[in-house]
């Protein structure tokens, strides 16, 4: 992050509200600070929803660990 530790946790779910916003106001994304959850009730839909927010995370320079995925 290009600014120093004081309030970085506030920063960073203000860049991931912002990312995400479109998202979020489905009603079907949430996001807090460092966790994504993507809910939806067909799994095709999911996969194409997570593949959105990994695709929105990329163009902004953020990535997501796999290992953390479940």
């Amino acid at each position: 992050m290009f600014f120093d530790l004081i309030n970085s946790p506030i920063m960073f779910q203000t860049i991931m509200n912002e990312i995400l916003w479109n998202l979020i106001n489905t009603g079907q994304v949430a996001s807090f600070i460092n966790d994504v959850i993507v809910e939806m009730e067909k799994e095709e839909e999911y996969d194409e929803e997570v593949e959105e927010v990994v695709k929105i995370l990329a163009e902004n320079n953020l990535y997501v660990k796999l290992e953390k995925y479940k």
